[in-house]
């Protein structure tokens, strides 16, 4: 990064006359330039933060979509240093710091924090290759949870379902129609 500082130009400046102590700080710029990105991989992960039940949703989700825990980490693993003192206050000393776990073939991150809330507009989104996948997936997640579009046919879904499930994780699960391009 580089920052530069464009002074004023405008005719106070020039002549002199600006109100300020400093010279030409009238209308002054400051002008920040990035470098070009040197890589070109770039990954976008989701990241969940729950509060205070990560390791339940995280086993829920193994046991009935398939997820694999990748890794995890608690408040109590911390180094000494850095626990209990600096933990987020309302947190369980085994509560979940980090994890990583797959959906399919995405990584997703997470943590218990504190004061989480229900996502709002956002949602992970699961694309079946059946009806009965769709359905058994909207049963199970539904389920304690909050529908806001029940599961059916639209225009470009054999079955399709918008919801959030009882850990606050808004999902979306698709069945899609061949679409014309």
């Amino acid at each position: 990064m580089q920052v530069n500082f464009v002074g004023c130009h405008c005719d106070k400046c020039l002549e002199g006359e600006a109100p300020l102590l400093i010279p030409r700080l009238h209308k002054a710029r400051i002008k920040i330039q990035f470098s070009e990105r040197k890589t070109e991989a770039m990954k976008v992960n989701t990241y969940l933060n729950f509060p205070g039940n990560c390791l339940e949703a995280m086993n829920f989700y193994e046991k009935h979509l398939g997820a694999k825990i990748l890794m995890k980490s608690t408040f109590a693993e911390m180094s000494a240093s850095g626990a209990p003192q600096n933990m987020p206050p309302g947190l369980n000393r085994d509560g979940i710091l980090h994890a990583r776990f797959t959906l399919g073939d995405t990584t997703v991150m997470a943590s218990d924090g504190p004061k989480v809330e229900p996502m709002r507009s956002a949602y992970l989104t699961l694309a079946v290759d059946s009806d009965a996948e769709a359905e058994r997936i909207y049963a199970t997640l539904t389920d304690g949870g909050e529908v806001f579009m029940k599961m059916g046919e639209t225009f470009f879904a054999h079955r399709f379902g918008q919801f959030r499930d009882k850990f606050g994780v808004n999902w979306m699960v698709i069945h899609e129609k061949p679409m014309p391009r």
